[in-house]
């Protein structure tokens, strides 16, 4: 017997297409993005505030790298979903499947049940982009992950504060052996401390796990006060501090910006 749409797991999303990753580990390489709504967190230097809530509609690419976007309602079943992402998988071009938000373990129970599915489907590696502060989320779905990008928050920069949730996170992908990454959002009022403590976190760790510095991207922020990017002085600086405790601390912007990419 055949399983109806409903039967299957749903999830809401914002976008699904095809692009050049911009940030972290994988910049420069071509992604189906999964793009998933709703976050929990509420950074200042964030540039992607509409995907804070759950919309009734979300957008489909229907040729990778087109934007030939068409509408569709959420939430969106699974078998939906793979049905989008089997049509965007043309042969040799990407590279990964990224799962990226809003915060995509928001989304673990549909996850659990998704990713197997995924991976058989496409054979690709999957990277999941997170905030980094939720481990008990985390857990149940690092069987069907590749690669994971950590987004550590330093409060100076993004109001958010998750020291002990990020400890325990990235102790979980080091333990599975996935292959893992820190990324920091930096801007002219971070503060060295942070820098330090995020350093010892990391390296309490291993110290081996590469740590990316992301100077932010001047935005018009109308939720909250601008943000600036920091000067190359300030970066050089926290650079060095950084590499005392870790073998790989590089100094990356968000290339996709450059690139016009979503």
């Amino acid at each position: 017997m055949i399983p109806k749409t409903a039967d299957y797991p749903t999830a809401r999303l914002i976008e699904v297409f095809s692009a050049i990753q911009g940030e972290g580990l994988n910049v420069g390489t071509r992604q189906i993005f999964i793009r998933f709504a709703i976050c929990d967190l509420r950074c200042h230097f964030c540039d992607s505030a509409h995907t804070w809530l759950a919309p009734d509609k979300c957008s489909v690419e229907l040729t990778p790298g087109q934007r030939d976007f068409e509408t569709h309602s959420n939430p969106v079943p699974s078998q939906v979903l793979l049905e989008w992402i089997q049509r965007q998988n043309q042969p040799g071009l990407h590279d990964s499947i990224s799962l990226t938000g809003g915060e995509p373990l928001l989304h673990a129970p549909f996850l659990v049940k998704f990713l197997p599915a995924l991976r058989h489907s496409t054979g690709l590696p999957v990277y999941l982009e997170t905030g980094g502060h939720r481990p008990e989320q985390l857990a149940p779905i690092l069987p069907f992950l590749d690669s994971v990008g950590m987004d550590m928050k330093l409060p100076s920069v993004s109001g958010e504060q998750r020291w002990k949730a990020h400890g325990e996170f990235l102790q979980l992908c080091h333990d599975s052996q996935v292959d893992s990454f820190v990324k920091l959002i930096i801007s002219s009022q971070t503060e060295p401390s942070e820098l330090e403590q995020a350093a010892e976190l990391v390296a309490a760790v291993s110290p081996a796990i590469p740590v990316f510095l992301q100077p932010v991207t001047p935005l018009p922020m109308p939720h909250h006060l601008p943000v600036f990017a920091p000067t190359p002085a300030q970066v050089l600086e926290w650079q060095a501090l950084m590499k005392r405790s870790l073998k790989q601390v590089r100094v990356v912007p968000q290339t996709h910006k450059m690139l016009d990419q979503l």
